[in-house]
């Protein structure tokens, strides 16, 4: 090991570019859409057996029970274990191998991973199966290089992260896998820019609200109650209260972009009445709103849920008939790993020796399965750090850069080296 530097492992990482492209492209090409959650098992087996043939010790769980879990859509995951020849600390990856559906509009086949230039095209490969793939690099070059590690390195390909992680990392934290004394340190290669340390994100509350309302026929609406003018009244007033009231609200935490340093509400979707194809005359009883509020960590989870529920009560002073009700749905408290932790200074030191520029301390926008890996597992010492440009995750034509993930894939071999050894690698 005394032999190794900085160079010699840049080196070897930039040798395993055509191997780095074909794992990259491999991985988009499997199609783990969610939902419903197709091919998670093809994905899972397809790394597990990569990491079975340089000696892993490889298993497969399966999160019998959790949400969407069923004989058909299998929530399928894979943990690797490379151990070292002592005893030491154990450095864990994590990837999703999940992606949203591709939507209309690409220019490239979303499952073909077409490379055009220094870029691989495809539904995923920003968000985040090119994040996985570095981080397969970057693992398995550091073994190759120092095989007396006195420590121990895992990689894992997770369930449903889209979905709220509840099949993947939730499951896998509630059985220990993301715990002390199993492991010590967790780097997530979220597409959060490749000079970037990713230390948290936002809270999230999902709620529906359900106003009722009379059925009567469509031409003698006043002998009915209509639902829908009912919400109305509620977009009104959120536009008219709530927005404001969020605008002003600010964080100290960097989440990026700009216009995320503020609480948000986005309402996700709106149904109303009687319409499967064709015109109901009838006066709708029911209109359901799906809200996403983002919010801060200077916020409280319940001075959250009461600026809604509180505004719903005054409509229900002010407004004749007004009935309503208040769903949770998913919730996460924001979640923020101090600047001073192990993985963060470790990671900032390796995107300033390979980037030659110092690192941006970020806070995402969405949440990602750390949310389970410090609230369940308990283990704080944990960020996102990978290649891909956030911007592109979700979006369609979604890629992830071929230098971009052989400059990340450096970055995190050389941070597993400095928390597994305690040491700094020479030049």
């Amino acid at each position: 090991m005394s032999e190794l530097t900085l160079s010699r492992l840049a080196d070897r990482i930039d040798a395993k570019r055509d191997d780095l492209i074909q794992l990259t492209r491999d991985l988009i090409r499997i199609p783990t859409t969610n939902p419903p959650g197709e091919h998670y098992e093809d994905c899972a087996r397809y790394l597990g057996e990569r990491l079975a043939a340089r000696h892993f010790d490889v298993r497969y769980v399966r999160a019998e029970g959790a949400i969407g879990d069923s004989d058909r859509y299998p929530r399928a995951n894979v943990i690797g274990r490379w151990s070292g020849d002592a005893s030491g600390p154990t450095v864990h990856f994590n990837s999703h191998i999940d992606v949203v559906d591709p939507g209309i509009g690409w220019q490239h086949d979303p499952f073909a991973a077409e490379v055009v230039g220094d870029r691989i095209y495809g539904r995923g490969a920003c968000d985040m199966k090119g994040g996985l793939a570095a981080s397969v690099i970057a693992v398995e070059t550091l073994i190759e290089l120092a095989p007396t590690l006195a420590g121990n390195l895992e990689i894992s390909g997770t369930a449903d992260e889209e979905s709220g992680g509840y099949g993947g990392v939730a499951y896998l934290s509630e059985r220990g896998f993301f715990s002390r004394p199993r492991v010590d340190h967790v780097i997530i290669p979220e597409p959060l820019n490749k000079d970037r340390v990713c230390l948290g994100h936002r809270g999230v509350w999902w709620a529906e609200i359900e106003t009722r309302g009379r059925i009567a026929h469509g031409s003698m609406p006043f002998l009915g109650d209509c639902a829908v003018r009912h919400m109305g009244a509620v977009v009104a007033a959120f536009e008219a209260e709530l927005f404001p009231l969020l605008a002003g609200k600010r964080t100290a935490m960097p989440v990026v972009p700009e216009g995320a340093k503020q609480s948000t509400l986005n309402i996700n979707s709106l149904h109303g009445g009687q319409n499967d194809g064709l015109p109901s005359p009838l006066v709708p009883d029911s209109c359901r709103m799906i809200i996403d509020r983002r919010f801060l960590i200077e916020e409280s989870l319940d001075e959250v849920k009461s600026e809604v529920r509180d505004l719903l009560e005054r409509l229900k002073t002010t407004r004749e008939a007004f009935n309503y009700e208040l769903r949770d749905l998913f919730e996460v408290i924001p979640t923020l790993t101090d600047e001073n932790a192990p993985v963060v200074t470790s990671v900032a030191n390796a995107i300033t020796r390979v980037l030659d520029r110092p690192p941006e301390f970020v806070v995402s926008p969405g949440t990602y399965d750390q949310k389970h890996i410090d609230r369940i597992g308990r283990l704080h010492d944990c960020i996102a750090y990978g290649p891909g440009i956030l911007d592109l995750a979700h979006q369609v034509d979604e890629y992830v850069g071929i230098e971009d993930m052989l400059d990340s894939a450096k970055v995190m071999a050389l941070s597993a080296w400095e928390l597994i050894t305690g040491e700094r690698l020479a030049g």
